[in-house]
């Protein structure tokens, strides 16, 4: 077993078990195999050049090293263990503490990748949630992979990720699957909740962003409610935290599409909570309800346009509402 292991100031817990396997904090003795294993599987990482000793010795010095004594880390490296011999390493990188999120990373032992992928990437990630939703409290975890091992989304999947979006980088294919905290609930609305949306349909940034920039008088508001939970065209969920409502995100279908709008609770703005909260209502939605999701967002509105656009929405035309420059986007379901 491990007689000493280095530690990181911000996590409380350094060791993570799971059967024969665990994650430890990443071993000085392990940097060679690490770059062995990296040099050998330069295909799917965003590695140009071969690694040498010098420059793995270098690496680990000038940023590894430093990672133990910083309050926040950009990064939360691990070797992953079996029986506490090294056959992968990996962990928390990129990581956002404003936002609480941050990217998954691993790799394996070469020799596993042909038999045991599915198996060493579910413990693994099984371990890591520990440390982002049970030491870390983050919000979201995501991975950000090269469309050059298919395999890899059927794993994500299976472990509970979600395909969130699609992008270009270097004309290179790249698919976004992200896992939320579980603290993070989705509900439908329902008439317990009419003061609530009363109240968040008030604020001011709310009525800013909207069409219809004037307070809303609680008897129009009684009515428009009840008929939105009557209406079989009309989806209201609630999203959660910690059991606190946070936000609402409602979809209203037509015949060929349908139309989305949010609004989240001023206690939760700023934290990037916006395209988490559509995702899981998308997700939600699509059980039952395939039709593509529009969003009309004014043009001035770039934070929403950001969130829609990180949620997978795509720009489909500049329109005009109610004589507000308008842009429109368009999520699509995907099998």
């Amino acid at each position: 077993m491990n007689k000493s292991i280095r530690k990181y100031k911000i996590l409380d817990k350094q060791i993570f078990t799971n059967g024969e396997y665990q994650i430890v904090p990443i071993r000085d003795e392990d940097k060679y195999l690490i770059m062995q294993w990296r040099n050998e599987q330069m295909y799917h990482l965003r590695q140009n050049e071969i690694l040498t000793k010098e420059q793995q010795e270098k690496y680990y010095k000038e940023v590894v090293d430093k990672l133990f004594e910083q309050n926040q880390p950009e990064q939360i490296l691990f070797s992953y263990l079996h029986n506490d011999k090294c056959i992968g390493y990996g962990g928390l990188v990129h990581i956002d503490w404003n936002k609480k999120t941050a990217e998954v990373s691993f790799i394996m032992d070469t020799k596993l990748e042909k038999n045991e992928f599915d198996k060493h990437w579910t413990v693994f990630l099984s371990l890591l949630e520990q440390v982002a939703f049970q030491e870390l409290s983050l919000n979201k975890i995501f991975t950000y992979a090269y469309d050059l091992r298919p395999h890899l989304y059927k794993v994500l999947e299976k472990n509970g990720f979600v395909f969130a979006n699609q992008i270009l980088n270097n004309n290179q294919k790249v698919l976004i699957h992200e896992k939320y905290n579980p603290t993070i609930k989705l509900r439908e609305a329902d008439t317990n909740d009419i003061k609530l949306i009363f109240t968040w349909s008030n604020d001011e940034i709310v009525r800013q962003q909207s069409y219809q920039t004037e307070s809303i008088k609680w008897e129009e508001h009684i009515t428009w409610y009840r008929n939105k939970l009557e209406d079989k065209n009309a989806f209201l969920y609630i999203l959660e935290i910690k059991k606190q409502p946070a936000a609402l995100v409602r979809f209203q279908n037509e015949k060929s599409h349908s139309v989305i709008g949010i609004m989240i609770d001023k206690k939760f703005r700023g934290q990037g909570l916006g395209s988490i909260f559509l995702n899981l209502a998308i997700i939600y939605y699509w059980k039952t309800n395939k039709l593509p999701v529009w969003a009309y967002i004014k043009k001035d509105n770039i934070a929403s346009i950001k969130a829609f656009e990180k949620a997978g929405f795509i720009y489909k035309k500049d329109v005009i509402i109610k004589n507000v420059a308008s842009v429109l986007y368009e999520k699509v379901y995907k099998v």
